[in-house]
């Protein structure tokens, strides 16, 4: 089994990896070829979470990640997501690989919102609106520039010190940025949400026609970023149904029967052509990313086949 520990994976996967790589595990997803397997998340207390995704993907990959959310993190100086992929041989069990996986999530859960707003975001869209400036908010303005033209970035978050860290990355990509207030969040035609929020912000009031939304940051029972009336305005597209209704941005619409699971488009089978995306200028549509294994195996295999053809890491025997 081969490790490769975190403080590698920087020099082995680039943003434009895990775009590539998010987009054909959706892809086989739609396919048929690919699927995720329950979800098992726990609350430790105290705003501790830990838990387990995992699948596998007929072209080679088996696998979970085992990680959280540890909010003391920070005053230990260290990420408070903190995760780890283990890679398994499909066909015999055997472990192949131990991945250090915090920067993997970070890249793979930006180019998942990048996938939807290339996917459905109007081609003319410029002005970029982000809710939420913790550390997965960089990455999701990187990963935004990369797909879209960006001429203004606005934000918004709870803590407005917070937002200082999201002006740095938009002055070093050259783009004007705005702190702002929710209501001006109409301003923007894609908007990305990454909190951790258990109480809806973004209102439908606070929402455009024609924009696209990028909503990334629920993926447990309870947490909501968004009012269900705005579900109930938009076309809905996930990265899988079950966890969207279950554990992501559309539970609580669903609850309210506001939703249907029925109404729920998979993003991989816009990917592949089997379902339409944005139909029409005005509408609002919206991508619940709820984070499925898939994407995690994904990224893992090509730090791993990377580190492998640079001899990197390190080889145990178990």
């Amino acid at each position: 089994m081969r490790i490769v520990p975190e403080e590698l994976i920087a020099g082995l996967v680039t943003a434009d990896d895990a775009l590539t790589a998010v987009e054909g595990a959706f892809a086989a997803m739609a396919r048929g070829a690919a699927r995720n397997f329950p979800v098992v998340r726990e609350a430790l207390g105290e705003g501790r979470q830990y838990g387990f995704k995992s699948g596998l993907d007929l072209g080679g990959l088996l696998g979970v990640k085992a990680g959280g959310y540890f909010p003391g993190n920070a005053a230990r100086g260290v990420t408070n997501h903190q995760s780890t992929i283990l890679l398994f041989d499909p066909e015999s069990g055997i472990p192949v690989a131990m991945v250090g996986a915090n920067l993997l999530t970070a890249l793979r859960t930006a180019a998942a919102a990048a996938l939807s707003i290339r996917l459905l975001a109007r081609p003319e869209a410029r002005v970029l609106g982000i809710i939420g400036a913790g550390h997965q908010s960089t990455f999701q303005l990187r990963a935004a520039a990369r797909v879209m033209q960006v001429d203004r970035v606005i934000a918004w978050n709870r803590s407005p010190d917070g937002l200082a860290r999201l002006a740095a990355v938009a002055a070093e990509l050259g783009l004007p940025f705005d702190a702002v207030e929710l209501e001006r969040m109409v301003e923007a035609e894609v908007i990305v949400t990454i909190t951790s929020s258990p109480k809806a912000q973004l209102l439908a009031r606070h929402v455009a026609p024609g924009t696209h939304l990028a909503c990334m940051g629920t993926d447990t029972i309870g947490k909501q970023e968004m009012e269900p009336a705005l579900l109930a305005r938009a076309r809905v597209f996930t990265d899988e149904v079950a966890q969207s209704v279950t554990i992501g941005e559309a539970q609580h619409a669903v609850a309210l029967g506001l939703l249907s699971a029925q109404a729920i488009t998979p993003l991989g089978a816009v990917t592949i052509g089997a379902a339409p995306g944005r139909q029409t200028t005005d509408e609002i549509t919206l991508f619940d990313g709820t984070g499925v294994a898939l994407q995690d195996l994904a990224v893992a295999g090509v730090a791993l086949q990377r580190a492998q053809g640079r001899g990197l890491g390190q080889e145990v025997a178990l």
